[in-house]
């Protein structure tokens, strides 16, 4: 059988798209404000920032550079996507016209703004959707939680809580036109499996749309590499983490498109765990045992209720 257990991003934009769509990662050089206040525990920006990325370019020369080193021609479109620092922490009167320039692109099909829940402006929802509506294309907001354990959200110095979190979901919710994800960590120090599946199935209870997954990555230099040294972060190996995917992926209701399963960090940076395997195998490798276990994106969930030989794709 070779439909998908699971709802990937790419498998999202072709249904509703016809067809795959690129990210062209975009920089304003607005810093993250978490910074002047330690930073988070594992975040070093450089372990993933794009090589073709320069924040010191106008944004119509990095998408320039993105369409040329990262879309190579597998991509006729692509989504303008913020995933550098934290592009709302510009002001809504500012950042609005820098989007709107994007937006004019024909090869564009939309906005993914990654940032912070402590960093959604009270007038930005509203000012996103008008430009949205306007443009006659899409907008993802994604929000970092990684856990709804305000304890976990202490210990990696996110400096926000799980009530911030909500209150951004709301805010976001409130206005038509603008797409909600959410990014989570697995594997945080001292989290148990059982929590990990409550803050899934707690953010999946959210009007979301989207979803990010990430396996905990060491990174050089960071003040999680400091206690990585000292034995205080175990991390999972590659069978370890696809057994706990296998374990929460049908409790993420299918109608939730999942943009990644696990962390890419450079390999020059990355300290642990380093699984000498390349994201495309990893792909294959879930799949393979999702289909021998009878496994699919959403089976325990009321959305996902049926035969597993339907598979996400006929949902």
């Amino acid at each position: 059988m070779n439909r998908s257990r699971i709802r990937t991003f790419s498998l999202h934009c072709r249904k509703r798209y016809g067809q795959a769509i690129g990210k062209i990662p975009l920089d304003l050089g607005i810093p993250c404000p978490n910074r002047a206040r330690g930073g988070c525990l594992y975040c070093r920006p450089a372990s993933f920032t794009p090589f073709s990325l320069r924040a010191t370019d106008a944004l119509a020369e990095q998408i320039r550079r993105g369409k040329e080193h990262l879309l190579k021609g597998r991509f006729r479109h692509y989504f303008g996507y913020f995933q550098q620092e934290t592009s709302t922490a510009l002001a809504t009167d500012r950042l609005i016209p820098l989007l709107a320039l994007i937006l004019v692109d024909p090869d564009c099909r939309g906005l993914i703004l990654s940032t912070r829940p402590d960093a959604i402006a009270d007038n930005l929802p509203a000012a996103l959707a008008h430009l949205v509506r306007h443009s006659g294309k899409t907008c993802l907001v994604e929000l970092g939680l990684q856990s709804i354990h305000d304890q976990s959200l202490r210990l990696l110095n996110r400096n926000h809580s799980f009530a911030d979190f909500v209150a951004a979901v709301d805010k976001l919710h409130a206005v038509e036109g603008i797409e909600i994800g959410a990014h989570l960590i697995l594997g945080i120090p001292g989290e148990s499996e059982a929590e990990m599946l409550t803050t899934v199935q707690t953010v999946c209870a959210l009007p979301i749309q989207a979803l990010k997954l990430h396996h905990l990555q060491v990174i050089e230099g960071t003040p999680l590499h400091r206690l990585h040294t000292l034995g205080q972060v175990p991390v999972f190996t590659l069978e370890t983490y696809l057994e706990l995917l296998l374990r929460l992926l049908p409790h993420i209701p299918p109608r939730i498109a999942l943009h990644r399963l696990w962390s890419t960090a450079h390999p020059h940076l990355l300290i642990a765990p380093k699984w000498q395997c390349l994201s495309g195998e990893l792909s294959k490798k879930l799949h393979r045992m999702m289909v021998e276990r009878g496994l699919w994106q959403g089976q325990e969930t009321e959305e996902g209720e049926g035969s597993a030989e339907k598979g996400v794709e006929q949902r």
